[in-house]
């Protein structure tokens, strides 16, 4: 699967919104996510499952809670992608910058 089918889905960004901000408890993102999508314990598994397994999510034990977190290493081909737009708004940006500079001292002059 790739990044793109991952993240296509809602309630994997909706988990992966919930763990960019902190760690959390498999109990926890799935109560979030039972809330919210009215999705079953298990679904909620399968959808951490597949983002461990695509580089998404850490997973460490906690006793016997699974603690998650975001794995920055899931992003780098969304990275690579972006970063070909990147390219393209950045001189699109200067020019903007340029513009508002131009207005700033036409109207100083005024």
């Amino acid at each position: 699967m790739n990044a793109f089918d991952v993240l296509s889905d809602p309630v994997r960004r909706r988990t992966l919104e919930l763990i960019s901000q902190k760690e959390h408890s498999s109990g926890e993102i799935v109560e979030v996510v039972e809330a919210e999508f009215g999705i079953s314990q298990s679904a909620v598994s399968q959808h951490l499952r597949i983002l461990r397994d695509t580089g998404f999510a850490k997973v460490r034990k906690d006793g016997a809670k699974r603690r998650y977190e975001i794995d920055p290493s899931g992003f780098a081909d969304v990275d690579a992608w972006l970063d070909q737009l990147r390219r393209f708004w950045a001189s699109k940006m200067e020019t903007l910058a340029t513009e508002i500079e131009r207005g700033k001292r036409s109207e100083k002059s005024t």
